[in-house]
């Protein structure tokens, strides 16, 4: 099928073969809708099954012809630490360039389309703030190793915002809190996939830091269900999607040993630079405003993840 083929009405995923836009794409296509997918493969590798076509494209290139849409969901960056900072220049330019290539083919070829940008917790960098609402402007070093991702991420919602004040633009923030679950990529550099895939190695665990430092964990799942109620609320304002329950990486670690059945050692590193101690988001606004709320508890969506890893090693 060619570019140009595309249909009217259909949903178009950036970043569509990566972790999170691969389980989007399976739920968009499992409620019957039409879906084609834009991705580079610098990071993403899944295929989703049913989809119109796949068109291998990096968005920091004027976007081709595809035809019209009626949503545009935005996932194409790279997420974890690893993967950002291998090519900081170019997660800078996806986060921004990208972004803005993406807001003009809307507004060129399907000007009444809705926009959904998969933003992050990382625009709170290590914050003063605790938990997390919506209202919190952040605590981010502009300069430092991790600033391609967090400042590259402000800087498109700074820009989708403009759009909405200037030209009316439809458009949806979501600021995504950590997210897990199948198909992450096993040398991700994410501290879940990196317990599971060390403890069935059989490796000791590595936790930079003391441990104590705090992440709240989302099940993909949850989060994909996040992103459609989202999508089609009227919801104009960021929305926080992650799960409000904290826990500390030392804890994290002790549960994955646990369900692994591997009584390893424990590795203490130091931690990265600008590494947020605490993170949980305040969902109150998707509570109240999308009716959402995660409901896969840590224990049953680490059984899956430690499940597929098992599969996907063997491999």
């Amino acid at each position: 099928m060619n570019v140009s083929d595309a249909k009217p009405g259909q949903i178009l995923v950036t970043g569509g073969c990566g972790f999170l836009g691969s389980h989007l794409c399976d739920a968009l296509i499992a409620g019957g809708h039409n879906v084609v997918v834009i991705d580079d493969f610098s990071t993403g590798k899944w295929k989703p099954i049913g989809v119109d076509f796949i068109v291998t494209h990096d968005i920091t290139n004027p976007l081709p012809d595809m035809g019209s849409f009626d949503r545009v969901y935005n996932l194409a960056c790279p997420a974890s630490p690893i993967a950002y900072q291998s090519d900081p220049i170019k997660t800078w330019k996806t986060s921004t360039i990208g972004v803005l290539n993406v807001l003009e083919y809307i507004v060129c070829r399907c000007p009444t389309a809705r926009f959904l940008q998969a933003s992050t917790s990382e625009i709170y960098g290590d914050p003063l703030e605790h938990p997390q609402v919506e209202s919190y402007w952040g605590n981010v070093n502009p300069r430092g190793e991790r600033s391609c991702y967090d400042e590259g991420k402000r800087a498109a919602e700074s820009l989708i915002t403009d759009y909405q004040r200037c030209r009316g633009f439809d458009a949806r923030i979501a600021r995504i809190f950590n997210t897990y679950g199948t198909r992450m990529q096993p040398d991700g550099g994410r501290v879940v996939s990196n317990f599971i895939v060390q403890a069935l190695r059989g490796e000791p665990l590595t936790i930079f830091g003391d441990g104590q430092q705090t992440r709240s964990f989302c099940y993909v799942s949850d989060l994909v269900d996040g992103l459609m109620r989202l999508m089609e609320s009227d919801v104009t304002e960021p929305v926080n999607l992650g799960n409000p329950v904290e826990h500390t990486m030392l804890e994290l670690a002790m549960r994955v040993r646990e369900l692994t059945d591997w009584n390893s050692d424990v590795i203490m590193r130091s931690l990265p630079a600008d590494d947020p101690h605490r993170r949980r988001p305040d969902i109150t606004r998707a509570r109240m405003r999308l009716g959402w709320e995660p409901v896969v508890t840590l224990g049953a969506g680490l059984n899956q993840t430690i499940a597929w890893f098992k599969e996907e090693l063997g491999r």
